[in-house]
């Protein structure tokens, strides 16, 4: 998890490092089932290209003096997750730097990136945890109470995540060389602030009978120190330890599962541990509350997408409860017997007892015109932005407009009763939208003079119209919004810079959306 301190304008993440050390890549399977195979050349050029973007995931400060130095940093998720399984097209002083990367602390110098211990290690266990630290060099805690407080947060987040909230325990690493001296998790504390880094998980060892799962550890910066990060050293600490342990965690699912998931879920997280904290609230104005344009499963390398759509999540939950996100990773697992589902396929099965996804994901669209009636902190939330206000009145009584959605986008545009309707005015909203089944939707929601109602447009073969209340004397507004729902891609054929669902192309991309409203009036 790496952020730039609070102060600076804009944040970069690198949450979640993964890296499988000692495993042969094919110990994994590929993220998406049936995808072509590169030729050999190509292969070689991508392995080389991941080793690259790892390098400069670990240390960004390798960019300076270099060309394109004012690049951002690659995503470290994906940066070492490709590394790992490009591995195997490495060869020479380039497989060793890899194995290197992936490295825990206590392997020492042989981590060219400085996350070795330069040092003989410590290491202090209680009943899940193992935690590593060094007396001496910049990598030592600032003292033995942080050492036990740091103990004693990591069983706080055990009991919060896995306990009470009741997911899936992280896979031991028993068995394996190198293993932190026994089976428990391991966590190793370490100076990365200096590098903007707040800490990471690294998945380590697949399962042999689920090789999509995999036992991890977690790297903690050594003392959060307020001059670096910005925040009290125990709040970074509280939210990074539950952020990053909810990675080995999903680990225990799923590895390779769609990093988008992983993160704005482990985002999500934090709220559910440190509420108080609120940290995430830095990724708001990359959330779908602001940017309802940008698709809800993009995983960017150069942004934040990915970390700010944990409102859909805080949506989710609170309308049915923190167990709907466990029964989307549920259905995400990719171990023996489970479903297996790629994310969005996921989120589709786990709604359909609360509705289904479409008639949710507009809800959601809806609710960001309006967070603090929606969300129990909404009141200290941005609103979603509107696409157009239009004052409708007896001498303007229509308006009519189409644009183009990308699939898990939406627009909305609102409606005002100007001067001039009378009681019983009307305004009928017509819209034609995409016909592919499941893939649009359109909601009107009225906001009264004494409350609040939300209308799906009734929809056949792409068509519908409703009509709600339009008199100024009893509507304060209406909000007309057209959603692009679609959840269909072809796997596998993605954009390696721009990463959405099982890795694939989204099959409903600049649908045309088309609304006409009509006032009558008495």
């Amino acid at each position: 998890m790496l952020r730039l301190p609070v102060p600076t304008v804009l944040l970069t993440v690198l949450t979640g490092l993964t890296g499988l050390t000692g495993l042969p890549t094919t110990a994994l399977a590929p993220a998406t089932a049936g995808a072509a195979v590169a030729p050999a050349a190509q292969q070689v050029q991508q392995a080389q290209d991941a080793l690259e973007r790892a390098r400069i995931a670990l240390d960004p400060r390798s960019l300076a003096g270099r060309a394109g130095a004012a690049a951002p940093v690659p995503e470290a998720t994906l940066a070492l997750r490709d590394l790992l399984f490009a591995r195997a097209d490495l060869t020479g002083d380039d497989r060793l730097e890899a194995d290197a990367l992936l490295a825990r602390p206590t392997d020492g110098a042989d981590d060219p990136y400085g996350d070795g211990y330069l040092v003989p290690s410590e290491m202090s266990c209680t009943a899940h945890f193992c935690l590593h630290w060094v007396r001496l060099s910049a990598d030592a805690p600032p003292s033995a109470d942080w050492v036990a407080s740091t103990l004693e947060v990591l069983e706080r987040v055990w009991r919060k995540e896995v306990s009470r909230l009741g997911y899936r325990a992280p896979l031991s690493d028993a068995g394996y060389p190198g293993n932190g001296g026994n089976g428990k998790f391991d966590v190793y504390l370490k100076e990365l602030g200096g590098r903007g880094l707040y800490g990471y998980c690294a998945p380590e060892h697949a399962a042999a009978k689920a090789p999509r799962t995999a036992s991890g550890f977690c790297v903690l910066d050594n003392d959060f120190s307020p001059q670096q990060y910005g925040a009290p050293a125990e709040d970074s600490r509280a939210v990074t330890a539950a952020h990053e342990f909810f990675h080995a965690i999903q680990f225990a699912y799923d590895a390779r599962e769609d990093p988008w998931l992983m993160e704005s879920t482990a985002t999500w997280m934090e709220e559910r541990f440190a509420d108080r904290v609120d940290d995430n609230r830095q990724y708001l104005p990359y959330s779908q509350i602001a940017a309802p344009r940008t698709p809800l499963d993009l995983f960017d390398p150069d942004g934040l997408t990915q970390y700010g759509n944990w409102v859909w999540w805080e949506f989710l939950s609170g309308r049915f409860g923190t167990t709907v996100v466990r029964r989307v990773w549920q259905r995400a697992a990719g171990d023996p017997g489970a479903p297996g589902e790629y994310s969005t396929q996921a989120i589709r099965s786990a709604l359909e007892r609360h509705g289904g996804f479409t008639r949710l994901y507009g809800l959601f669209t809806v609710a960001n015109l309006v967070p603090a009636r929606y969300y129990s902190e909404g009141r200290a939330w941005p609103s979603a932005p509107l696409a157009g206000t239009v004052t409708l009145t007896p001498a303007r009584p229509a308006v009519a407009t189409s644009m183009r959605l990308d699939h898990l986008t939406s627009i909305q545009y609102r409606l005002v009763p100007g001067s001039g309707w009378g009681r019983g005015t009307r305004a009928r909203v017509a819209v034609s939208v995409p016909s592919s089944a499941g893939a649009a939707t359109a909601l009107v929601a009225v906001r009264t003079r004494s409350g609040w109602s939300v209308t799906r447009v009734p929809l056949r073969g792409g068509r519908g119209a409703v009509s709600v209340p339009f008199s100024a004397r009893e509507v304060r507004w209406a909000a007309v919004s057209l959603v692009n729902a679609s959840t269909r891609f072809a796997c596998g054929d993605g954009d390696a810079d721009r990463r959405y669902s099982c890795d694939g192309r989204p099959r409903d991309d600049a649908r045309t959306f088309k609304v006409a409203v009509t006032v009558r009036g008495s």
